[in-house]
This record gives C-alpha cells, sequence and structure tokens, in this order.
C-alpha cells in the first residue's frame, strides 16, 4: 500500500500572511488525519516562513499517524529532529534562502556527509529517507550511504507527463526497480497532483509513500480538503 502524506506547509504560509493562528496548522493536521491521510509531512525552513520550531514541537505530540520532516541537515535542524523523533527524516539538499525543494543530492559527492548523518539518525531509531533524482547511480550511492529510503524527486515526471507520459515515467521505473534490487525503501514527492499520481503508482505500485503539499492545498480550494484527500487516496488505489 502506497501511503499518502499530506505536506502542510502552504497552511502555515496562508497563517503567517496575517499574524494569530488561522488557519490552525495543528487543527489541519488532525483534520487531514481524520479524513484518512496517513501522513503528516512538514519542511521547515531557518527563517520560519512556513513552518515554526513550535509547529513542530506541537506536531509531535499531536500526529498519530506517520510523521515526516523534511529539510537540509544542518546542526540545528538535526537537533530539531532528534527533539521531536518523527517516524521519518528526509534530507533535502535546500540552500536556507531556497523557495522550494528543485534538485536531488548528488549522493555520490556527498557521500561521507549523508553517511554520517544518516547514522546519527539510525542511533536514534529515525527512519532516514534522501531526496535523489530518478537515477540509478544515484540510488546506489544512496543505499552506500546507509539510508533506509529514497524520495524520488518527481518534478520532471510532472513537467512532461502532458506531453509524453510513458517518456516521463521511463527513468523512474528504471530508479524505482534499482531501489526494490538493493533493498531500498521508495518515496516520491514534488508536483504530484490528481492529474499525474494515479499513472506514476499504477507504474511504480511498490511506493511506500508520496508526501503531496502544493498540488494538494490548491486543489482543496475548489473541492474542500476532505473532498481533496478521499480523491488522493482513490488515486492510490488504482
Amino acid at each position: 500500500m502506497t501511503r499518502l502524506s499530506v505536506n502542510i506547509n502552504k497552511i502555515a504560509t496562508l497563517r503567517n500572511a496575517r499574524g494569530g493562528n488561522n488557519p490552525d496548522v495543528i487543527k489541519v493536521a488532525q483534520d487531514c488525519e481524520r479524513f484518512g491521510a496517513q501522513g503528516i509531512t512538514v519542511h521547515p525552513r531557518p527563517d520560519e516562513r512556513h513552518i515554526r520550531r513550535s509547529d513542530v514541537d506541537a506536531l509531535c505530540q499531536i500526529v498519530t499517524t506517520e510523521f515526516n520532516i523534511e529539510g537540509y541537515p544542518s546542526a540545528d535542524f538535526l537537533s530539531l529532529v532528534e527533539k521531536a523523533h518523527p517516524a521519518q527524516v528526509t534530507f533535502v539538499p535546500d540552500a536556507p534562502d531556497q523557495l522550494t525543494s528543485n534538485h536531488g543530492w548528488d549522493a555520490i559527492a556527498h557521500k561521507d556527509f549523508l553517511t554520517t548523518i544518516c547514522t546519527r539518525m539510525r542511533n536514534n531509531n529515525i527512519r532516514t529517507s534522501i531526496f535523489i533524482g530518478a537515477d540509478v547511480r544515484q540510488v546506489e550511492a544512496a543505499k552506500a550511504c546507509g539510508c533506509d529510503r529514497v524520495e524520488l524527486y518527481t518534478e520532471p515526471y510532472a513537467a512532461n507527463y502532458a506531453t509524453n507520459r510513458e517518456a516521463a515515467i521511463a527513468p523512474f521505473v528504471k530508479a524505482a526497480e534499482r531501489c526494490r534490487e538493493v533493498g531500498l525503501g521508495l518515496n516520491a514527492g514534488h508536483d504530484l497532483s490528481l492529474q499525474n499520481l494515479a499513472y506514476l503508482h499504477q507504474q511504480i505500485p511498490w511506493i511506500d509513500e508520496v508526501s503531496i503539499g502544493h498540488a494538494l492545498i490548491c486543489e482543496a480550494l475548489y473541492l474542500g480538503l476532505e473532498e481533496t484527500i478521499h480523491r488522493y487516496l482513490q488515486q492510490l488505489k488504482s
């Protein structure tokens, strides 16, 4: 079964735009779970422009499904993760001022660094995932770093889906097959939506988890949060 983890960063962005606590990030996380989501994802950044450290502190107390914290593994971030002790940490190579994740790790070039932080998380009994592109060499390098899973950066798939979905998915199938061969768990995320998720899942049904935020929140403006989550879950059953 492929699990749906809802990234609630955009809820925090909306809250922060006005100040106060509307919408309530904690309540939205609980509602997502109540509506059927099997995980909650957050990506705290150093400037706290959306998710704040205080949100992480609160969420780790109330999330009853899988809590996934993603971010660049700075010293502050690693300490935050160790304190929150989520089910999973996802390491991304984002610069501090980056708007959104737009590439995966070069796990070959950063092998020593990634190995060190994966070992640190393993010693804290926190599952680790490394964000990479759909490249068999990167899958093998990530495995050598000692992570439990990789998350495939799916923006290239989403960008080319409408033009040629067979060509768009091909490198992802190869990378996913290599993950299965070497014993790595498999996540996927970035620009997945109700338009392209079902085909991804049909071609790679052994994906463990998809993390979806921006598109899901945008679609919820029209459909409502509960209906949107139900539709995403239906995509993962096709």
